[in-house]
């Protein structure tokens, strides 16, 4: 699955898990995107988008 969104250009972010005793380690927080069939300018792509853009409206999704 991409990791990155095609429409807003979203990104994993970078954080710490954070334990009881405050130990820090890295992690991900990788988007919501999902690979999907989109509408642009009329004609019909596949995209990776995430699932901010499809609530807003930004993309139209083709059945």
């Amino acid at each position: 699955m991409a990791k990155q969104c095609d429409i807003c250009g979203k990104k994993p972010m970078v954080g710490n898990n954070v334990s009881h005793a405050h130990n820090l380690n890295k992690r991900r927080f990788n988007p919501n995107v999902h690979k999907m069939k989109i509408q642009v300018d009329g004609t019909v792509k596949k995209a990776s988008v995430c699932t901010r853009c499809l609530r807003s409206g930004k993309v139209t999704k083709v059945v």
